[in-house]
């Protein structure tokens, strides 16, 4: 969730990792620190709220003639676990001598007992954070080999960690390692960058090694030696990014949310592209490695995920049990390891991640193959830890996703369980011919967004009439109750407006009880089977006052008479219309948050990669 750069290398490292933290800023964060080692000394700078902050105060504390001669350093934006975002508990944290710097993503879960012992040894602390424990535990240990004391730390901490470390008495070296929580290294020309995130690389190299759990590296200008927590040395290979720094840019739009939205019709359109078969009627998704054999023999598909995620996959669920006639689940991944679930090997589980890096999943996708089921991944993130762990699954392809709240990974993710789904149908029950027809309707998807982004200053003015309430309900039913699901959590992410979604159903078995008069319906009335129920339902909250923003079908004159404002979308498959169902209450979240004054991108408290449970 927290952000870690750091720099060996060239000169003005203060300026590569103040940069590197802001294309880090997406992930979600509440102050930020670096730390650089200059003249043999350890020097810190920190600040709560903004990377900009950070930048203000550095460059106030510090003369000018230190940006341009300091090589190393490391840096760090902290979401805040352990004590609230103050400066005392901005990272970077040292240890009790002041010569080691330490930055950390994760938790150290026996932190107290740690602290405790420390300090009857004399440590005095000043943070309420684990991080500041690990600091002087590695400090602690520090017998002239800042490597070993590092190892020697790390195997009596319990949790998770992704850190660099760097000490005034080893001044050529950086010291980075990982146990659940990613750390990637950029390979430059005489100069290396630890990040936790691939995104703080892309303006140095597209060079990267990924580091593994219990991966520990002694990181200098021009080499990365690779060893375990026992100091064995292993093997990483050096991969390719193949990302464009300049995807990562706003590109004109006013946000990064209102871009990603817009460049839904590629995304889609590079998900999707290559991966129709309209001969056989079937998808070609060689990632999930599978004969049609095996999934002809699949008793079960679960999915897993957490948040957006988990709406996807109950989407997917619809699409599995209609097109490939195979039981499926949707778990939701931070309860499943927890919950012993029962599994064997003719289960399917499809964990889904944008960022690959859920901490949650990445649990859940463990517990699953130490259960004997057959795991793949849909993530977004190349290399990724859980597309490592699985060794099988899609990519999405969708970009580089800046926003918080995800938008095109989200329909990048319907669209490719869509495919899965067509890929099982035509192993078990689906005909070529349906085959075909289907995968035409999947083709259409780029072209369907596209119509709905057309619509984007109608869906501004309707956004004029909600942008003032406090609470809003959403409603849908079949593959459209999670599609409200995840409109009711876009409009509560980034306008703190309060918002439910709900099956159309559920809402007078009990939530009806709060409806006052004007109080938002956002119904999801398209042309599925069960729409006649839906307005019904819509009746009943008119009938009590309600305020009804409907999202129907095109052309449909009879579910329009029931709306106070409506949104069309144009006529596919009911499966398929839960991506330009969806592209359309992004769009009313993003301006009813735009007319709010929010800060869009990065929404207060959240972060764009959970990698702590």
């Amino acid at each position: 969730m927290c952000g870690i750069v750091g720099y060996i290398g060239k000169a003005d490292a203060p300026s590569v990792l103040i940069n590197g933290l802001r294309r880090l800023e997406y992930r979600g964060y509440d102050s930020a620190g670096v730390a650089v080692l200059d003249d043999g000394h350890i020097v810190v700078a920190k600040a709560p709220g903004k990377v900009s902050s950070l930048s203000d105060r550095a460059r106030a504390d510090w003369p000018a003639e230190r940006f341009a001669r300091v090589t190393m350093g490391i840096a760090h934006t902290r979401w805040a676990t352990h004590g609230p975002p103050t400066e005392v508990n901005a990272h970077p944290h040292l240890d009790q001598s002041g010569d080691i710097a330490l930055v950390h993503n994760g938790i150290i879960e026996n932190y107290r007992s740690l602290r405790a012992r420390l300090e009857s040894k004399g440590h005095h602390f000043y943070s309420e954070t684990d991080t500041e424990v690990l600091a002087h535990l590695i400090g602690d240990s520090d017998k002239g080999n800042l490597f070993q004391a590092v190892c020697d730390a790390l195997h009596q901490v319990e949790g998770t960690f992704g850190i660099a470390v760097l000490s005034a008495r080893e001044p050529e070296k950086i010291i980075t390692a990982r146990r659940g929580s990613p750390i990637v290294i950029g390979v430059g020309e005489g100069e290396t960058i630890i990040a936790s995130d691939a995104s703080a690389i892309l303006a140095h190299t597209q060079r990267v090694i990924y580091l593994d759990d219990n991966d520990i590296a002694i990181v200098t200008a021009d080499s990365v030696d690779i060893r375990d927590l026992h100091n064995i040395p292993v093997t990483r290979e050096i991969a390719e990014l193949g990302l464009d720094a300049a995807a990562a840019e706003k590109g004109g739009y006013a946000h990064f949310m209102l871009k990603e939205i817009h460049e839904q019709p590629d995304s889609l359109a590079n998900a999707i592209r290559g991966r129709l078969d309209f001969n056989l009627g079937a998808a070609v998704l060689s990632g999930m490695g599978t004969s049609p054999r095996e999934l002809a023999e699949l008793d079960r598909v679960v999915l897993i995920g957490c948040g957006t995620s988990l709406h996807a996959g109950l989407v997917g669920e619809y699409a599995f049990e209609d097109l490939a006639d195979v039981h499926s689940e949707v778990q939701q991944a931070a309860e499943f390891r927890y919950r012993n679930p029962i599994l064997g090997s003719r289960d399917l589980v499809v964990a889904i991640s944008q960022s690959g890096e859920t901490a949650d999943t990445l649990a859940a996708v463990r517990e699953a193959q130490q259960k004997g089921a057959f795991v793949m991944s849909l993530c977004n993130v190349v290399g990724s830890t859980i597309a490592r762990q699985t060794g099988r699954g899609v990519y999405l392809h969708a970009g580089p996703e800046i926003s918080v709240a995800s938008t095109k990974a989200f329909t990048c993710q319907v669209a490719v369980l869509l495919m899965m789904a067509l890929k099982l149908g035509r192993g078990r029950r689906f005909s070529r011919q349906d085959g075909i027809q289907f995968a035409r309707e999947i083709e259409r998807i780029p072209e369907l967004v596209a119509e709905v982004i057309q619509q984007n200053d109608h869906i501004s003015k309707i956004a004029e009439a909600y942008a003032h309430n406090e609470h809003a309900f959403f409603i849908g039913r079949g593959p459209m109750f999670p599609v409200a699901l995840e409109g009711a959590l876009k409009l509560k992410e980034i306008s703190y407006i309060h918002a439910e979604g709900y099956h159309a159903a559920e809402l007078k078995h009990g939530p009806i009880a709060l409806l006052v008069e004007g109080t938002p319906v956002i119904a999801i009335a398209c042309d599925i089977p069960g729409k006649d129920k839906t307005l019904g339902n819509i009746e009943e909250c008119r009938a009590r006052g309600a305020r009804i923003l409907g999202l129907i079908t095109e052309g449909d004159d009879e579910a329009a008479a029931h709306m106070s404002d409506f949104i069309s979308i144009p006529r596919c498959h009911p499966l398929v219309a839960t991506i330009p169902a969806s592209v359309a209450l992004q769009l009313l979240a993003y301006h009813i948050s735009r007319i709010r004054g929010c800060e869009i991108d990065q929404p207060r408290n959240l972060a764009k990669s959970v990698t702590v449970e």
